[in-house]
């Protein structure tokens, strides 16, 4: 399993992309994830589960948040095959790494500045 948090070649990426709204898809991102990992503690069907770990999955790998990516693939790949012993653990893993995660974009967000839609 990979070891990186956040790849700054992709975050440097995106904050060329997005130039003036790179604040914004960090808040975006911040933001749904901490409901992605809600419904990752509260969702018990395996279908529901593999959704929720498919998005978050998703995000998490355009962000550049690689290691996050990696553990929702996991977890999406258990869902799928409906193979629920340990999932807990898995979701723990997952959160432990969002955290981390967390404070890593966190601290880009605050180099990004002011957001590009803030009212002022």
């Amino acid at each position: 399993m990979t070891d990186i948090h956040m790849d700054p070649k992709v975050v440097d990426a995106l904050r060329d992309v997005m130039e003036g709204g790179f604040a914004d898809l960090l808040d975006t991102f911040l933001s749904d994830s901490e409901e992605r990992i809600g419904q990752l503690h509260n969702t018990r069907e395996a279908g529901d589960l593999t959704q929720v770990a498919h998005s978050f999955k998703g995000s998490s790998s355009n962000m550049g948040a690689i290691r996050l990516a990696h553990l929702c693939g996991q977890l999406e790949e258990r869902a799928q095959k409906k193979q629920l012993a340990e999932i807990q653990e898995l979701v723990i893993k997952i959160d432990d790494e969002y955290q981390m995660v967390r404070r890593l974009y966190r601290a880009e967000r605050h180099r990004a500045g002011p957001s590009q839609f803030a009212s002022g």
